[in-house]
């Protein structure tokens, strides 16, 4: 059992393979969304990012999509210990819409993702087969992970992704016409100099303001112990507001 949010979310994860991180705690964070909206989450995983968000933003109406099946059911036992109204769709990424009923049907006011980060055609697969789902791409692209994300949008809703950095480009491009007032913010382990690792990026569907590019926030100071923005939102579930400027 690990804990997340000093302990608000417990999360039950696979012994082996992939498990969360610091990135779905941050991506949760930066969303900006308000009690009673509905949120999708794709690319659900265990629910890490999805209950994070729950915890700190009640009555929220979250749909999480998840092709694991196995993860899928690592998500509602990890949603039932949260107490949280998860809808979990065991299906890909971009499938249909299986008619009025299912729950992805009604427009989403907030949509957030933390999608494989290597290219199928250029990756060199790990071994276990969770690792392997979790980063490696398999069968739908950046662009239609995006893509499908911004379908499922009401006008004006946002979506937020957590990327390595390196893939920047990718991300602009798939909201480039669909969306505008896009947010880029760096992510960088330590502030050594080096590049940033990570980008979270939000934008609003259907908007035409110009980019932002935020200052970099910063994990870890000296020591290797986190940054006060940073412990703000791993420990106290504080939000990671991407309409200012981030210190760290």
């Amino acid at each position: 059992m690990d804990h997340l949010l000093g302990r608000r979310v417990q999360l039950v994860q696979f012994i082996r393979g992939y498990r969360a991180a610091v990135d779905p705690v941050l991506l949760a964070a930066a969303v900006p969304a308000e009690p009673g909206q509905r949120v999708l989450d794709l690319g659900l995983g265990a629910g890490a990012a999805g209950l994070c968000l729950a915890a700190r933003v009640p009555g929220l109406g979250l749909v999480g999509v998840e092709r694991d099946a196995g993860a899928a059911a690592l998500a509602r036992v990890n949603a039932g210990l949260a107490g949280a109204a998860l809808t979990v769709v065991e299906t890909d990424v971009g499938a249909r819409l299986q008619g009025p009923d299912d729950p992805r049907a009604e427009p989403f006011d907030h949509v957030l993702t933390n999608p494989p980060f290597l290219e199928e055609v250029r990756a060199d697969p790990p071994p276990d087969p969770g690792r392997r789902a979790a980063h490696v791409e398999d069968g739908i692209g950046l662009g239609a992970w995006i893509a499908a994300g911004l379908k499922r949008l009401k006008p004006g809703g946002s979506f937020t992704i957590v990327m390595r950095a390196d893939r920047l480009a990718e991300i602009l491009t798939a909201l480039a016409g669909p969306a505008g007032d896009i947010r880029v913010l760096p992510v960088h382990t330590v502030g050594d100099g080096r590049p940033a690792g990570r980008v979270i990026v939000q934008a609003r569907k259907g908007r035409r303001a110009p980019l932002t590019l935020l200052a970099p926030l910063v994990l870890a100071g000296e020591g290797r112990d986190w940054t006060p923005p940073v412990r703000a939102v791993l420990e106290d579930a504080a939000p990671l507001s991407l309409a200012t400027p981030s210190r760290g």
